[in-house]
């Protein structure tokens, strides 16, 4: 993977010698909005705010999804919008997913430009056939909240910075009389002929325009409200209608709907405005967008940035980052501050805020609905994040995590299917990966006192979920206590994330006095048993007549019953009993022997050619950072008997697939779960088996952190003797009290306190 140099980066960050005493220390200086765009990474670099329904960011290509009929594999690598190695840029849009692997969004791309007016977005090798233009990352800054670069072919300065529900644009141009901004509604990512299903603008008068977009993608039926105002009047605006299939016109026809006419409707429009400029004019540009009406869109813009101008929104910000970041505040090197709080910036990307600033947001019904008692979040990729994305706000956001919840329980209130979120965004569930994870979320947070919710409701909608039968194999899973592997593609993985899912189900029934519930559901946890088989030690494929697939191969990611892994991988997925999981592997020697084969091995170079997000860089032996199934394995040691190698290895881990450069993530951060992951096993625990109180205690890897709880108390880690090779623990104690089963509950940090680690270069067995 291609290496970014250290002077690159620095000048892409502002960073001051000290970090002044204070309120807030300005810890947004040390976000680095560029990691992770590159490769697999899949993050994008613009301007947006915590939780914000912005995310504003440029886009450097325009690949499409179809190619001859079929996937377009070049695609996958614009999940994101952006690519660093590329080097040109198309425009700027307002909605992206940060580090998923797949996509859609790409919403109201604009576009300054100079000279001819060129509506087409022109080719990476001749961008001067477009509107597109070259870019050198010698121009470019990217900081939390913030964005700007430099239009080669234009000589424009472009800036972007943004409120919760408005993007904000400012455009420095050069004297020109054919000054233009280009609105291209055709543009998006994962982009194909027919995403758009209707598109339409309303010009309001010379400084604001109103619209929408609807699209058919990943989402699909998602309709995106938006409002326009300029800083300055346009003095001429066109369009352009691109559907060639649209054969009955109406009586439309008896306008020149191209220049000057203020109703603009069609499926695949390009708009634009013209302007005069000075020498280093600049014009701002405010876009806010709703899921519900233009006039909620014009009132999102006015509520949030009224008559504020560019410099004035960037401060409040980056003033907002600055508060989310101090929630934890660390002492350590630079680099390890990078990648700390870069970390921290995209955990609190997403969910993205699902409703208007009048509380109004359109649910899954398509229905309009309003949030009375809290924000509306939307963007749950839970496949992901149940593992430590949602543990993370349990402890440092957990007003927005009990906020996200009842998201999730309106989404299931709304539902026709009854059903809890899977993979959910605007009002719609794109059914992405496996298992039924919500329930995990929705388990952790009330276990840990953070619903204030009815419970009980809860508990039944986690049910209903889990029994829907017509659901991906559920019926099968009920039935036989494993789903068939004639029956569906990835069998085994989803019998044992149905496995762990029930599980989670049963420990909320448990606290909640529901003991019926707990046994049908305790019972059901422990079919992950009927997908292990004993002559090979691994978890394998099961046919309807009981007979385990004999084509089989440990090694292989396709055809063997597995999403987004081997058997290698989830044959260690167990997480809510570790201890059985040990027992019939042959007890704890042979378990961390065969743990240790994982860490060790060396992969053929075959298992590469089929996977689309997984390089060699992103792996350790046999172990898959990069993809989430095997993110608590490290752990696993702790249970066996050999903490010091989980330490030895989170360790090795955290330094390998965590850098401070554009490639420096070892595969997608799968919206802030990569980056959860990293921040608690930096802290030192991690949450295993979300659902209980338990965090597993690894290896601290910065000297000091205080956790500012939003109940206003202190948890302060302390690593003596911490380095980059004093990686192993010694003794642990809390507030003075040494912690011998290498436990730590979550009520433990939610008190306050110290939490002190002895390190040393030597293992302590």
């Amino acid at each position: 993977m291609k290496k970014t140099g250290t002077a690159i980066l620095l000048s892409l960050l502002f960073f001051t010698s000290t970090i002044k005493a204070q309120k807030f220390e300005k810890l947004y200086q040390y976000v680095n909005p560029l990691i992770g765009t590159e490769k697999m990474g899949h993050t994008y670099p613009g301007a947006t705010v915590p939780f914000g329904a912005i995310q504003l960011s440029p886009e450097t290509d325009t690949v499409s999804y179809e190619l001859n009929g079929k996937y377009n594999g070049e695609v996958y690598k614009y999940c994101a919008g952006y690519r660093y190695e590329d080097q040109t840029i198309t425009g700027f849009s307002s909605t992206h997913f940060s580090g998923t692997g797949h996509s859609d969004l790409g919403d109201f791309l604009i576009m300054p430009t100079v000279g001819t007016l060129q509506l087409n977005p022109g080719t990476a090798s001749h961008p001067e056939k477009g509107y597109r233009s070259r870019f050198s990352h010698q121009n470019e800054k990217a900081e939390a909240g913030y964005y700007k670069v430099k239009l080669d072919d234009y000589n424009i300065l472009a800036e972007l910075t943004a409120t919760t529900r408005v993007g904000v644009h400012r455009y420095t141009f050069p004297k020109s009389d054919q000054s233009h901004i280009i609105l291209d509604l055709m543009a998006g990512i994962y982009n194909y002929n027919g995403k758009n299903v209707w598109t339409y603008v309303r010009i309001e008068n010379g400084n604001t325009i109103t619209g929408y977009r609807q699209t058919n993608g990943w989402a699909r039926t998602r309709t995106v409200y938006f409002a326009m105002t300029f800083s300055k009047p346009f003095k001429s605006y066109g369009q352009k209608n691109y559907d060639a299939t649209q054969v009955y016109k109406g009586f439309w026809r008896k306008f020149n709907q191209t220049e000057n006419f203020p109703e603009i409707a069609g499926k695949d429009l390009k708009v634009y405005f013209d302007f005069n400029t000075t020498e280093n004019e600049s014009i701002e540009v405010k876009l806010a967008i709703s899921p519900v009406s233009q006039a909620n869109a014009l009132e999102n813009l006015k509520k949030e940035t009224g008559n504020l101008h560019f410099d004035e929104v960037r401060t409040k910000a980056q003033e907002e980052w600055n508060k989310e970041l101090n929630k934890i505040v660390i002492k350590g090197s630079e680099t390890e501050k990078i990648n700390f709080y870069t970390a921290m910036y995209h955990t609190f990307i997403n969910p993205t805020t699902y409703m208007d600033s009048n509380g109004e947001y359109k649910g899954l019904d398509q229905n309009t609905h309003k949030a009375e008692d809290f924000t509306n979040y939307t963007t749950f990729s839970l496949w992901d994040t149940y593992r430590a994305l949602h543990p993370f706000f349990n402890i440092i956001q957990p007003k927005r995590n009990n906020d996200m919840v009842k998201s999730m329980m309106a989404h299931y209130n709304q539902f026709s299917m009854k059903m809890l979120p899977i993979w959910s965004h605007y009002a719609n569930d794109n059914w992405c990966m496996s298992g039924y994870h919500s329930v995990s979320v929705v388990a952790d947070a009330i276990i840990k006192g953070n619903y204030s919710g009815d419970p009980k409701e809860a508990l039944k909608a986690c049910v209903e979920t889990a029994n829907k039968r017509s659901y991906e194999g559920i019926g099968q899973y009920i039935d036989l206590g494993y789903i068939p592997a004639e029956k569906n593609g990835t069998s085994v993985s989803n019998t044992l994330e149905y496995a762990y899912d029930d599980w989670a189900i049963a420990q909320l029934a448990k606290h909640l006095g529901e003991t019926e519930i707990y046994n049908t559901f305790i019972k059901r946890s422990e079919n992950w048993k009927n997908n292990f088989d004993k002559t090979i030690g691994f978890m394998r494929p099961r046919l309807a007549d009981g007979s385990f697939k004999k084509d089989f191969d440990v090694l292989s990611t396709h055809g063997q019953g597995f999403i987004e892994g081997n058997s290698w991988n989830y044959s260690f997925f167990v997480p809510q009993n570790p201890q059985e999981l040990i027992k019939i592997m042959g007890g704890e020697k042979k378990f961390a022997s065969k743990l240790d084969e994982l860490f060790t091995m060396h992969l053929p170079d075959k298992f590469f050619a089929d996977t689309e997000d997984i390089t060699r860089e992103g792996i350790i032996g046999g172990y898959v950072h990069g993809n989430e199934p095997a993110h608590h394995v490290a752990y696993l040691y702790n249970w066996a008997g050999q903490p010091w190698k989980a330490q030895a290895n989170i360790r090795h881990i955290l330094e390998m697939q965590y850098k401070a450069t554009p490639d420096g993530l070892g595969g997608n951060d799968d919206a802030g779960q990569m980056s959860a992951w990293y921040i608690l096993s930096t802290l030192g625990f991690y949450p295993v088996a979300p659902g209980s109180e338990n965090y597993s205690i690894g290896s601290p890897a910065i000297d000091h952190a205080v956790l500012n709880l939003e109940n206003g108390k202190t948890f302060e880690i302390e690593a003596i003797n911490q380095s980059p090779k004093n990686v192993y623990v010694q003794r642990v104690l809390l507030n003075g009290k040494e912690i011998k089963n290498f436990t730590l509950k979550h009520s433990e940090i939610m008190a306050g306190g110290k939490l002190t680690f002895h390190m040393a270069d030597k293992a302590k067995k």
